[in-house]
């Protein structure tokens, strides 16, 4: 069984739209220990991706096609996925599933890297799922040092957002950064993670400019975040385009008693920690 990790925007600043109509972003990019299940085995006939209680379209299924086009002649494959991660929740679990498909699949090929990049913004830092500050449209991956022990607790939301009905309405709204507030961001996160520290110990750098996009959209939200806050976190913020809101506690049994503490509306809380790079 093969893990995609979800992904954590622990803070993402976003610049204007670029000529390719994608946004400029910065992100502190954390991968968790919260991941799908993929199996990789040989299929009767025909290359089939499956993904039992997951309706519409698949980016690993799109993955597999790509490698296909791209000239891999492997077998017929099969590959199930067991989705743990929720779905369109700011999570990037489908991009995690495309790039553990191409990961296994694909990984001593030179051409991997742009076929993660045309299927997804955030395919490609998940092809090496790692504490890392994220460039451009989510394709300039630097690795971090691990970062020091923190927890972390997620509330989905039943209903998932679309990201790019999240980035129109952070267009409408007009939140966005120009270039030199970009840099100045980027800076600033990077002097802070890069030797390791906990996210507790620069928590007012952690911000995610899409969330006043996605409360508007998603008001709710923001009962998710003042439960986190009343529950002892010592941030919390969307991740993502959302909607899932989480908290940062120091440890494990400190994220534990938060979740518990949560209103009952909030009983599917996850609770997670970062997944470390081996």
């Amino acid at each position: 069984m093969i893990r995609a990790p979800a992904k954590l925007n622990l803070c993402l600043y976003v610049g204007d739209r670029r000529e390719d109509g994608l946004h400029e972003l910065r992100s502190l990019f954390c991968p968790l220990s919260l991941a799908d299940g993929i199996a990789i085995s040989a299929a009767d006939e025909r290359d089939e991706v499956v993904s039992p209680g997951v309706e519409g379209p698949n980016l690993a299924a799109a993955a597999l096609a790509a490698l296909r086009a791209a000239g891999w002649d492997g077998p017929p494959t099969r590959v199930e996925i067991e989705k743990r991660i929720p779905v369109a929740a700011g999570l990037g679990g489908g991009s995690a599933d495309a790039a553990a498909v191409l990961r296994h699949l694909g990984g001593d090929r030179g051409d991997v890297d742009r076929i993660a990049a045309a299927l997804g913004a955030d395919v490609t830092s998940q092809l090496e799922p790692r504490f890392a500050l994220v460039g451009g449209a989510g394709e300039r991956v630097a690795a971090l040092d691990d970062p020091a022990e923190f927890a972390v607790v997620l509330v989905p939301q039943e209903e998932g957002l679309e990201t790019a009905a999240v980035y129109a309405e952070a267009d409408r709204i007009g939140v966005l950064r120009d270039a030199a507030g970009l840099e100045d961001a980027e800076r600033a996160v990077r002097e802070a993670a890069g030797s390791g520290a906990s996210p507790l110990e620069y928590a007012e750098l952690l911000v995610n400019d899409l969330e006043r996009a996605a409360l508007s959209l998603r008001p709710e939200i923001a009962e998710a975040l003042d439960a986190l806050r009343e529950a002892g976190a010592v941030a919390a913020l969307v991740t993502g385009s959302g909607p899932t809101a989480f908290g940062l506690f120091p440890d494990l049994p400190a994220a534990d008693q938060g979740a518990a503490a949560l209103p009952p509306r909030y009983a599917g809380a996850i609770v997670s920690a970062p997944q470390r790079y081996i």
